[in-house]
């Protein structure tokens, strides 16, 4: 969680000095020089499309559209993915919007977070500590767990999951940390893993996070790694798909199809 003491600074002083922005964008062209000297082989992942995944795609979300938290279409995925499954974890509560969803389609859902001392000891405001789990702790059967899951001891959980979300701190280190953790404690032979922020967007990857993953999981897994397609998220799957070569400046080949409404939550 460093890195988000470190994330808030920064935005702080870019907006008292905005030219600093090219300072970040320069960094992010390091992180992928560094990537390519490792793996000059592999510039993305294979993508893949949501209605492969599952063999259909028609999901409702909630979402309250504020800072930090996923865009519709990774929620969307999480749902997809959730379909016939029995148990969900993810690292990384914030609003708590990701596991209010799967909890709509999977009753054993477990959320892992630093708790508000922890967050607070980092110096953040107090107010960024008590919205974490605002909307999923709203749903009493979801269980909310604390702790540092660079320290946790996630053996002790004694428990498997089908299907698992890391969207913890996104620094290499964490990533890797939390990747080899997952897999070496959490998963069964037919988990799906999926991580947050692969990408910045559905066509700009963060190579930080990429490395991290591909660092974290064993090299005969990797074969098993995709991007689903119009997200930022990572997927980690068994099974046969129809994949795509990833694309920057991709050409639309479908609409997404949204329709909104308020609902109040107090």
């Amino acid at each position: 969680m460093s890195k988000i003491k470190k994330t808030f600074k920064a935005l702080g002083n870019i907006l008292k000095e905005p030219s600093l922005l090219n300072l970040i964008l320069n960094d992010r062209e390091v992180k992928k020089k560094e990537f390519f000297q490792k793996y000059p082989h592999l510039k993305t992942l294979p993508q893949v499309n949501f209605f492969d995944l599952e063999g259909g795609f028609n999901e409702t979300i909630d979402l309250c559209f504020l800072d930090g938290g996923s865009i519709p279409t990774d929620l969307a995925l999480l749902k997809t993915l959730a379909k016939n499954k029995n148990t969900y974890f993810e690292i990384g509560t914030w609003r708590g919007e990701s596991v209010w969803n799967v909890a709509k389609v999977i009753k054993d859902c477990t959320t892992f977070n630093l708790s508000k001392e922890e967050i607070n000891a980092f110096g953040l405001d107090k107010k960024y500590a008590e919205l974490h789990g605002i909307i999923s702790k709203q749903n009493p059967e979801i269980l909310h767990l604390e702790g540092n899951s660079k320290t946790f001891d996630f053996g002790s959980l004694n428990k498997k999951y089908d299907l698992i979300f890391i969207d913890g701190d996104h620094s290499y280190e964490m990533v890797k940390n939390d990747t080899e953790k997952v897999f070496k404690h959490l998963t069964h032979e037919n988990s799906v893993v999926v991580w947050h922020d692969y990408a910045y967007s559905p066509e700009k990857i963060r190579y930080e996070v990429f490395m991290g993953i591909l660092d974290g999981l064993p090299k005969n897994l990797h074969q098993n790694l995709y991007h689903a397609a119009h997200s930022m998220c990572a997927v980690f799957t068994k099974g046969n798909f129809p994949t795509q070569a990833f694309e920057s400046l991709k050409e639309p080949e479908a609409l997404f199809e949204v329709n909104l409404k308020y609902r109040n939550i107090k």
